[in-house]
This record gives C-alpha cells, sequence and structure tokens, in this order.
C-alpha cells in the first residue's frame, strides 16, 4: 500500500484550498457522521463557540466555509466543535542540545490521512503544517518560528470542546512564544485528552496535557507518548506501548547525549517506529521541525522531504508501506 504526499502553497485561501476540500469532503463527511449527526452541535452553536473561544480566526472560518460550498454539514465539519473520537499513537521529544528542534512520530490510519503539508499565510501569519481536515493541523510552525505536535493522551472521556487539530492551527495563526501558546492551551476547551508539545525559536518549550473534564495541566516535559501523567487506559498503553516509548526517549535525553541526525533516526526505528500500519496506527512519517532556521524536514526509512519557508516546493512524493501487521 502507498500513500501520496502533496507540499501546497496558497497565501490565502482560494481555489487550491476548495479544490482539496471538494476532492476529501465525501470521506471527511462520511466520518462526520460515523457516530450520528442529531446530537452534535448545530452551526450557530458551532460558530459561537469559534467566536467565544478563538474569535481571531472567525473571519477565516467564515471564509473557508464558503470556499466548501457554505452548506450546514461542511460549516459544522469545519468548526472542529465536538467531533467524533480521534485516537492515534505517536511519539515527539525536543532534542537536548542547543539548537531548537522538535522531532515527531504520526501514528495513524492512513486512510484517515490528508497527507498535505500545506503552506499559507492566512490573516497574514506564515504557517507550514500537516493539515487535518485541511483546516485543522497535526503539527507545524510558524514564521516566528514557534512549532507545535500533538499526540493522543491516552483516556476515554469526550466533552465539550475542539478537536485538537483546529486548536494546534489557533495557537500558530495567533502565538509566537511557547508561553503565549501555553496561555492558549489552557483557555481553550479540547473535547478529548491530547498532549500537545510547543517548542519557540529560543528554544523555550513545553507540554500541556489537554483533557475534557479537568483543567490542562503545563508541563517542562520535553517527552510525550500516549498518556499523560500517568497510564489511565491500560489496553490502549499496552496496544501502542506508550510507556515503552517513552522511557526509550526518556534515556535518549540523558543517558545518550548524541548528534541531530542520530536523535532523529531513532524515531525510524523500533520502538518509535511503528509497523501497524493495517491496524490504524503506523508510523506515516517522522517530522523534524527546526525553528530556529523555519525548515522542515519529513523523514521515512528511505528518503528526506524538505521544506522552508524560504524554499517550499509544490510537489508530491509516494510512500510504500507494508500491508501486513507488524508489532507497534
Amino acid at each position: 500500500m502507498s500513500v501520496v504526499f502533496r507540499a501546497i502553497a496558497e497565501d490565502a485561501p482560494g481555489p487550491k484550498w476548495a479544490r482539496q476540500f471538494a476532492e476529501y469532503w465525501p470521506s471527511y463527511a462520511k466520518w462526520w457522521a460515523r457516530e450520528g449527526v442529531s446530537g452534535r452541535p448545530t452551526y450557530h452553536e458551532s460558530r459561537q463557540a469559534i467566536k467565544k473561544h478563538m474569535p481571531e480566526i472567525l473571519g477565516l472560518y467564515d471564509t473557508l466555509c464558503e470556499l466548501a460550498g457554505g452548506g450546514d454539514a461542511e460549516a459544522r465539519f469545519l468548526s472542529f466543535y465536538c467531533p467524533p473520537k480521534y485516537l492515534a499513537g505517536c511519539s515527539q521529544a525536543i532534542w537536548p542540545g542547543d539548537e531548537p528542534l522538535l522531532v515527531r512520530n504520526y501514528d495513524y490510519d492512513k486512510d484517515a490521512f490528508d497527507a498535505i503539508v500545506l503552506k499559507s499565510r492566512w490573516n497574514g501569519r506564515g504557517v507550514i503544517g500537516t493539515t487535518d481536515g485541511l483546516f485543522g493541523l497535526v503539527d507545524g510552525m510558524n514564521d516566528a518560528g514557534l512549532a507545535a505536535s500533538l499526540t493522543f493522551g491516552g483516556r476515554r472521556e469526550v466533552g465539550q470542546g475542539f478537536g485538537v487539530p483546529l486548536i494546534l492551527r489557533y495557537l500558530l495563526q495567533t502565538c509566537t512564544t511557547a508561553a503565549e501558546a501555553g496561555e492558549v492551551l489552557k483557555r481553550v476547551p479540547c473535547h478529548m485528552s491530547y498532549n500537545v508539545t510547543v517548542l519557540d525559536a529560543k528554544r523555550r518549550f513545553l507540554t500541556a496535557y489537554l483533557s475534557p473534564d479537568r483543567p490542562t495541566v503545563v508541563t517542562h516535559a520535553a517527552v510525550a507518548t500516549n498518556h499523560q501523567e500517568r497510564v489511565e487506559w491500560s489496553s490502549h498503553a499496552r496496544f501502542t506501548a506508550t510507556v515503552e516509548r517513552e522511557r526509550f526517549l526518556l534515556q535518549r535525553l540523558t543517558l545518550h547525549p548524541e548528534t541531530q541526525q542520530k536523535f532523529v533516526s531513532a524515531f525510524l526505528k523500533p520502538p518509535l517506529y511503528s509497523t501497524a500500519f493495517s491496524s490504524g496506527f503506523g508510523t506515516l512519517y517522522s517530522a523534524a521541525y527546526r525553528p530556529h532556521a523555519r525548515t522542515l524536514d519529513i523523514h521515512w526509512p528511505d528518503r528526506v522531504w524538505s521544506k522552508s519557508f524560504k524554499s517550499f516546493t509544490e510537489d508530491s512524493v509516494r510512500v510504500a508501506f507494508p500491508a501486513s501487521a507488524g508489532p507497534v
């Protein structure tokens, strides 16, 4: 099996974004409706939630809804407000050297993945990131040198709030430092438990534990896998090997000083690299964000795909993955 990753650049929301949304909408709509639609927030409720919690991107949301065709279902989907459950794997860590470097693995279902790296300048803020729903981001960096990435937090609880990819989009659109991002993460409600690691150009960083049923905890942790301060969903923890991956990364930070290259390479091998593709938790890519240089390198075991604010080519790369399941 294979996935085509595409790089798209469009400063303001326009025809490129609209074409991609139209192509993906049938799959988005099916996913959005899989748990039923009747009990979900209305368009008005969804828009009011954005207006209350993320007013700076309300106009952007309205523009995207119009580009998506102006339909009720499309607008409710694009709000990311009280969406269906997201369950993912993922590992992320801050390199302990002097240069700011955030590395992450994205472990997810290839059939529920945009596979798009979008360079935009929405509301005048440059952002490069891997999209989710073409509005949200699962990781990204802005032109101020602020990078952010997410992992699932390993809890079943679901509540009133936004899907975390839109929260990442919002903080990269509005923040320039890790401290500012931390305030956003404490304030904006998230519908499930997620861990968000943020790194800025001066190597200030934090990891926030977001939950729908308790206050956000902001920590100075340099590593995040798929639990928060302790394991609370034991079967998910065993399946994703979250504790083993966390221990491995912590050992690399404390016991094995190494070069950037070796640190990144560790994400391309077990226990961090997952081959559970047929179970929806295979590693789809490894991303290395360098906020000071404003560059992004996307890694696979056999290649590297590089992007930056100064050099961003609109191209594509086809990546082959094993068809059978393997150990996480």
